[in-house]
């Protein structure tokens, strides 16, 4: 088959007030050595000087806006609106190193049944640069059951076909965070997510309005492996698998919502830990 001589990537960038950071973003996958066909920048409702500086990159970027969706709609938006037949998510608060795209590129060319690859990672934490612990080293490969302790894949260093949302579903608009858990656990039921060995993605954290110092992550997380659960389409080894962690998960949060004075949603989850491990659960 002849190899395709460029990729048609689309680059997708949610944001919301953060004017401050944008700019480092956009400018990043500007100075990429292999361009995209596009960059998409999602503004969810920005009442900062987002809007000015958006138009000040002109015909550079395709500007989305819609009305406070969060970062699920608005990468949703994004998506169904792009023209590439891969995707590329950068949030606006990172930013890539300028061989990203191509490193990638390369990776599909070489391995043209793959669906999905990430690359590792620089963490900065308070402007400072932090070694990622060993719970966080990401595998390649078939990611499903270590992926359900934690989210082990970043937004910010993945590339897709778009036709794996077609296969998966879009990222789910009803949380408020954790939607990227959500659908990473859904793509590695059944598809690999390779892993590139270099860190070539930047991702900054710390700052007051990153979404995961608001809410609480565990609870979205139950959610997410209880949709799969119940979906049916589980293995018998993931749903042990699954049924472990949720088990372990809703006691967590259930008795952390008593020491909150959350009775009445420690109750909730108590309750579902105890189906759990009597093993009448539905």
């Amino acid at each position: 088959m002849k190899q395709k001589a460029f990729l048609q990537i689309s680059v997708i960038i949610p944001t919301f007030n953060r004017a401050w950071t944008l700019a480092r973003a956009i400018d990043s996958v500007l100075a990429q050595t292999y361009a995209p066909r596009e960059i998409i920048v999602v503004d969810d409702g920005s009442t900062d000087d987002t809007p000015a500086l958006l138009a000040a990159y002109g015909k550079k970027i395709r500007v989305l806006s819609q009305p406070g969706k969060g970062v699920s709609g608005a990468r949703n938006l994004g998506i169904r609106n792009s023209c590439g037949e891969f995707i590329a998510l950068l949030d606006s608060d990172d930013q890539w190193e300028p061989e990203k795209l191509a490193c990638q590129a390369a990776f599909f060319f070489a391995h043209p049944g793959a669906m999905i690859c990430q690359t590792e990672e620089i963490w900065i934490r308070n402007g400072i640069r932090v070694n990622p612990r060993k719970k966080h080293q990401k595998p390649s490969g078939m990611i499903f059951e270590p992926s359900l302790h934690l989210c082990l894949v970043s937004p910010s260093a993945v590339m897709m076909k778009k036709t794996l949302f077609d296969i998966k579903g879009m990222f789910n608009e009803k949380f408020l965070v954790c939607e990227d858990y959500d659908f990473w656990l859904r793509v590695s039921t059944d598809t690999p997510i390779h892993l590139i060995d270099r860190p070539l993605t930047i991702k900054y954290g710390g700052h007051d309005d990153q979404l995961s110092r608001t809410h609480s992550q565990d609870r979205y997380r139950i959610a997410a492996i209880l949709d799969l659960v119940r979906s049916g389409t589980l293995t018998r080894n993931q749903k042990t698998a699954a049924v472990s962690v949720l088990r372990e998960k809703c006691k967590i949060y259930g008795n952390g919502c008593v020491k909150r004075g959350k009775t009445a949603e420690a109750g909730i989850y108590l309750q579902l830990y105890t189906q759990l491990l009597k093993g009448d659960f539905q």
